[in-house]
């Protein structure tokens, strides 16, 4: 099953974004996946707005893939650099659609 994954980030210091964009790239299309959006132009249509610098969203086939590439060994420095200069975080969700399955949520 498809799934995605969203990295949400705050910026505090960008000293490890060159090397982060040059390698990691690279990382996520070796377990299958691959960006759809990588987006600093982040505009909130409803509630508190978060203080995000960032967004990337990547699709992986499956979320073995997915939890293969956030734990590649080769990763882990990258991981270590962006938690160092950044307040981030990475959610994964499946492509589920709920709609008819919940009764106040109907198909179409």
């Amino acid at each position: 099953m498809t799934v995605y994954v969203i990295a949400d980030i705050k910026i505090n210091d960008g000293g490890w974004v060159p090397a982060y964009a040059a390698s990691v790239h690279d990382l996520v299309h070796a377990h299958g996946g691959k960006y759809l959006s990588r987006s600093g132009n982040v505009k909130t249509l409803e509630g508190k707005p978060l203080d995000t610098t960032l967004i990337a969203l990547m699709e992986f086939p499956s979320a073995e893939a997915a939890k293969a590439f956030t734990s590649d060994p080769k990763y882990a420095p990258y991981v270590a650099d962006r938690q160092g200069g950044s307040e981030s975080r990475l959610q994964m969700i499946d492509n589920t659609d709920l709609a008819g399955t919940i009764p106040y949520l109907p198909k179409g």
